[in-house]
């Protein structure tokens, strides 16, 4: 079975067994199992629902296989003739997600 989520500001299609990397859950560990109600469509062929904008009762149960972090980006700012320079580094904060189960 497939469905859309919608979860830490992203949409995924996702099926049973998908592995995802998503924003960091706030306040949680590897191994824990995270529920994602919004839902957006399930099913396939015959029996695919749209919800308007979610789907009443569906869930996505998924568990955290890690935390980390992305790469790491630099941002550089510079203005000629102005000796105006700035560096600055970023990092995301990353969950890597596995989906369990899809509830329609």
């Amino acid at each position: 079975m497939k469905a859309t989520i919608k979860t830490q500001g992203q949409q995924f299609a996702v099926s049973e067994g998908d592995i995802l990397i998503v924003n960091r859950y706030p306040n949680s560990e590897a191994g824990s199992s995270v529920q994602i109600n919004e839902v957006l469509s399930v099913g396939e062929g015959e029996s695919f629902r749209v919800g308007a904008p979610l789907l009443n009762g569906a869930s996505v149960t998924a568990t955290i296989l890690e935390n980390k972090r992305s790469k790491k980006i630099v941002v550089f700012k510079k203005k000629k003739r102005k000796g105006m320079e700035r560096k600055q580094g970023h990092r995301q904060d990353l969950s890597v997600i596995k989906i369990q189960s899809i509830n329609a």
